[in-house]
């Protein structure tokens, strides 16, 4: 994760978000971006990795990145979430890390 650290504090760019190339390359889908960003939101991009689903969670306070979490979730129970294993976290960054990069490079400032 030490990769994203660098996106930690930059300036969020909402509308990059929206229907981007860089979005669909990741994999991840976001049913529900906001118009705009109040003083805390947090975005959910859910993905299907490894026959699992897979949530990228993205906290914003005041503009500005603050968490890039990547939970596993509970198909039966939406609410039910577990982190990654080491392991799987490792595994899943091989695959998508750089298109990830690209994707945190294009909403942020």
């Amino acid at each position: 994760m030490q990769r994203f650290k660098k996106y930690i504090g930059k300036d969020f760019i909402l509308g990059n978000v929206k229907d981007t190339e860089a979005l669909r390359s990741t994999g991840f889908l976001c049913d529900n971006i906001p118009d705009s960003i109040g003083d805390f939101d947090e975005l959910e991009f859910l993905s299907e990795w490894d026959g699992k689903q897979l949530l990228m969670c993205l906290a914003v306070l005041t503009g500005k990145v603050k968490r890039i979490m990547f939970v596993m979730r509970n198909s039966e129970d939406p609410d039910d979430v577990r982190p990654l294993s080491e392991g799987e976290l490792r595994d899943f960054l091989d695959q998508k890390g750089d298109q990830l990069v690209s994707f945190f490079e294009s909403i942020t400032q």
